[in-house]
């Protein structure tokens, strides 16, 4: 995977599932901010790999997509 995850995203999915600090680069934000949602669940759908938060690449592309929709309405 490419160093920046926006490139990577923007150019199709990476190889590998995306962490927090990964989310925050994609959308500019804050760590605290991803932390903050994934606590309210208003952020892209993630999972747990034993102690560590992981993103599926396509998961945060579809809420993305959503939260688009839903900006537009």
């Amino acid at each position: 995977m490419a160093s920046n995850p926006i490139e990577t995203l923007r150019s199709g999915l990476p190889d590998r599932y995306l962490t927090p600090e990964d989310i925050a680069s994609l959308f500019a934000v804050p760590l605290e901010t991803v932390y903050a949602w994934r606590k309210k669940r208003t952020g892209p759908p993630g999972f747990r790999v034993g102690r560590h938060v992981r993103y599926d690449p396509a998961a945060v592309q579809a809420w993305t997509r959503a939260q688009a929709e839903l900006d537009a309405a």
